[in-house]
């Protein structure tokens, strides 16, 4: 059940984040993929609003931190593995335990998991669709990633 939506400015990229944002719960795992540019740290903040992180707090992308944790309703563990280069980084600086824990991952860069990316999950794919519109490709693994796609998509 692949879905789409456009976006065709900033404030609604961040907007639709949030109303992602506010229908995840501990362990849901929010992989991102896209070109540099494409706004996945616009979404990121959408999504960092809908889990109510508090909103003096700035959200960035963690390219060289690798990871920010964020405290809301559930904490907030934002990876980007832009500079990591396989599975094995990840093994090494311990992500992998954050995958399986009690917050919601959003992991920028994604596809540099290869074999860790965590069978249930749901990929969010950003591509550029004009020079504000994004477009973005919801691709759901696992009964808890569905039902989450069929709830932004039925309420949206």
């Amino acid at each position: 059940m692949v879905k789409v939506l456009f976006s065709n400015s900033v404030l609604e990229t961040i907007a639709l984040g949030e109303r992602l944002g506010s229908l995840l719960s501990s362990c849901d795992f929010i992989a991102l993929t896209g070109d540099l540019g494409s706004g996945k740290t616009q979404f990121a903040k959408g999504i960092a609003a809908g889990l109510a992180v508090d909103p003096s707090v700035p959200v960035t992308s963690p390219t060289y931190t690798l990871v920010n944790i964020y405290k809301g309703r559930f904490p907030l563990y934002h990876f980007d593995l832009y500079r990591l280069h396989g599975d094995q980084d990840i093994v090494d600086l311990g992500f992998e335990e954050y995958f399986y824990g009690r917050g919601v991952c959003l992991v920028e860069w994604a596809e540099r998991l290869n074999d860790l990316l965590p069978e249930e999950r749901l990929e969010v794919a950003l591509s550029h669709a004009g020079d504000e519109c994004r477009r973005f490709t919801f691709t759901p693994f696992g009964d808890r990633a569905c039902e989450i796609v069929e709830r932004l998509f039925c309420c949206g």
